[in-house]
């Protein structure tokens, strides 16, 4: 913008309180950026309950201040915002979130219910089920995960033993490390972290591949076509965490027993054999299968949390990364609230 006086007349007209008045007379030259400069002005004002009047504008000058004018935003009267509309926009948030997720849950167990229809109708025609697809998705989410949760449940029962030695050394009943262990492993810790695991691994993947495919089409080509994406998409995945996920929660445990041990040997001086004996005289085999009889049910919910979050992806980009990072925090949250809720009934039972 070039203006002779930068410094445009601004006074009150004829002592007219609220109107103020821009001389344009000594202005030479004015570009799209002195005009905003001057919409801007008059909207800030008008905000303010004045009134300004550009007056001495050439035509030209005219023209361009009102088409900068109607291309501005509508103003919005800023409000003070009281302690109480914090509070109330809050809880209005708070709200919001909590009946989404109501609503995404009850759409989930209706998608249970569509899957174990599916299942049902397979298990009747075994010829349906595409076995290349399980085998697949056994592979991609079993097998390839057993290095990382073979390391996580080592790593989980050195931490185990060194935190428990520390603390019943006080005591010296040393030789209890080794029931803490087992039972914290067999029992909860293998079972709910591999599941923890699988959920960030396969969640995620499940979400993203059929979410791609919902982005491309292809699931509509598949109805299109008359093929069940249920069938083709959902199942086998299921069925392969169903298969596989109780072998990684053994996998765990056995690799959680193995670093427990390791470190007891180490830091307490408790042999292997000494290890292996108080193990089979305090640890019965219940433990072991309280915890691998919730392994099913861990699989069926990231199974289906993770299918179901990529069948509703939109056609863009932000709906699938938004629907991949939603399918892995609702399937690790189920898990730790099924796990509570799991251990709870077996003790109140007594198992």
């Amino acid at each position: 913008m070039t203006l002779t006086n930068l410094d445009t007349q601004r006074r009150f007209l004829g002592g007219q309180p609220g109107v103020r008045v821009v001389d344009m007379s000594e202005v030479t030259q004015l570009d799209t950026a002195g005009a905003w400069a001057i919409a801007s002005f008059q909207a800030a004002q008008k905000t303010s309950g004045r009134e300004v009047v550009v007056e001495n504008a050439t035509s030209a000058q005219t023209l361009l201040l009102q088409t900068v004018t109607d291309a501005m935003p509508a103003s919005r009267k800023r409000r003070r915002r009281l302690p109480h509309h914090e509070a109330r926009d809050m809880l209005f948030d708070v709200g919001r979130s909590v009946s989404v997720f109501a609503a995404d849950l009850g759409k989930t167990v209706g998608f249970l219910g569509l899957v174990l229809s599916r299942l049902g109708l397979t298990a009747l025609h075994p010829s349906r089920l595409r076995i290349t697809a399980l085998v697949h998705h056994m592979q991609q989410a079993g097998l390839n995960a057993v290095p990382i949760v073979g390391l996580m449940g080592f790593l989980i029962g050195i931490v185990l033993a060194f935190q428990g030695a520390s603390q019943l050394k006080q005591f010296g009943a040393e030789i209890y490390v080794v029931d803490l262990i087992s039972i914290s492993m067999l029992r909860e810790l293998g079972i709910l972290l591999t599941a923890i695991i699988v959920a960030g691994r396969s969640a995620s993947a499940f979400t993203a591949a059929i979410g791609s495919m919902k982005m491309r089409e292809e699931v509509d080509a598949m109805r299109v076509l008359g093929l069940d994406p249920i069938e083709l998409l959902v199942l086998p995945r299921v069925l392969a965490l169903l298969i596989l996920l109780p072998v990684l929660g053994f996998v765990a445990n056995m690799a959680g027993l193995f670093g427990g041990a390791l470190m007891a040997w180490i830091d307490l001086g408790i042999s292997p054999a000494m290890f292996r004996t108080q193990l089979a005289a305090n640890t019965t085999v219940s433990h072991a299968l309280v915890g691998l009889s919730k392994a099913p049910v861990f699989a069926m919910i990231i199974a289906l949390v993770g299918c179901y979050q990529g069948l509703q992806v939109e056609g863009n980009t932000d709906s699938l990364g938004s629907r991949t990072s939603r399918s892995v925090v609702v399937a690790i949250f189920l898990v730790i609230v099924v796990d509570a809720v799991a251990s709870i009934f077996f003790s109140v039972w007594g198992v």
